[in-house]
């Protein structure tokens, strides 16, 4: 019996697209469902009671949570086209980038977006340093894994859609060429890949997304 497989996501969730992206790129066939987190569906809160958010895979009935944890599922579970390299030293690796994006290099990232003034003025340098982190980590690969995209890429691959959205609407560039060649170079990479870039969610529809994101956090409370 083949697998059923859902998805529960929203339109514009970087982390959803985390379990598109690996499901595409292992060739696996799956169900999307679309959630408005302002009316959350009892199915996703059934599924998902704990943290009541999106993704959630769907696999035979049963449900896994947390973008990075079903990453890890789908490559446990499908073991056509690897994500994490054979090499145990390279999987943590692999594993301990992701976490470092997760934990580290967005948050430094959405507070660009979500402050300004002194605030902004101090989260920049945060941000850049930890992309600095990533442009040492390349080390002029194509893609983190080498030749092609991988556990890693994966998990920062949202940075190839937010960062250039967040210059766009908050006016700092915090992806310089110069600067950042080897980061500036695999974005271009990444969204290049077939599967990534059909999957991209509308560029103006994000725009006003982060647009209203940024003026309801800066509202007066």
């Amino acid at each position: 019996m083949a697998d059923d497989l859902k998805v529960f996501r929203t339109w514009s969730s970087p982390f959803a697209l985390r379990i598109i992206w690996a499901l595409q790129l292992k060739g696996l066939e799956y169900e999307t469902i679309f959630e408005d987190l302002s009316q959350k569906s009892p199915l996703l809160l059934q599924y998902n009671p704990t943290y009541k958010k999106v993704p959630v895979l769907v696999h035979n009935g049963k449900p896994i949570s947390e973008s990075l944890v079903i990453l890890e599922y789908i490559e446990e579970t499908w073991k056509q086209d690897p994500l994490l390299p054979e090499d145990p030293y390279e999987r943590a690796k692999a594993r301990f980038w992701a976490k470092f994006i997760d934990e580290k290099l967005s948050q430094s990232v959405i507070d660009v977006l979500l402050t300004e003034a002194k605030e902004q003025e101090e989260a920049v340098p945060r941000a850049k340093e930890n992309l600095k982190y990533i442009e040492e980590e390349l080390k002029g690969n194509k893609f983190f894994g080498g030749a092609t995209i991988g556990f890693t890429d994966i998990a920062l691959g949202w940075t190839a859609n937010w960062l250039p959205l967040i210059e766009k609407v908050t006016g700092i560039k915090l992806i310089d060429a110069d600067k950042f060649p080897r980061i500036s170079e695999w974005m271009q990479n990444f969204c290049d890949v077939p599967v990534i870039k059909a999957n991209w969610p509308s560029y103006d529809k994000m725009v006003t997304k982060i647009q209203g994101i940024r003026e309801k956090c800066l509202a007066p409370k």
